[in-house]
């Protein structure tokens, strides 16, 4: 499972949400499902406001996003 391909900033120093935006969206959800099947409420809701981010067009969080991209590390 590719998760996400790195969380390291690209050379222009943008992050992940910046460089592709929908790269946050499908790391978020496969952290959502990891961590609900973990009983992990904290990452849980951390999942659900980037999505919701995502999904509103603003921009999530930098912890929430911190706590998604480190989730599998």
């Amino acid at each position: 499972m590719n998760i996400i391909a790195s969380d390291k900033a690209a050379p222009n120093g943008q992050g992940l949400e910046e460089r592709r935006p929908e790269a946050a969206l499908d790391a978020a959800w496969n952290t959502l499902e990891a961590a609900y099947d973990l009983g992990d409420d904290a990452t849980v809701q951390a999942c659900r406001r980037v999505i919701d981010a995502s999904l509103n067009g603003t921009a999530a969080s930098p912890s929430d996003l911190h706590i998604v991209q480190h989730y599998f590390r």
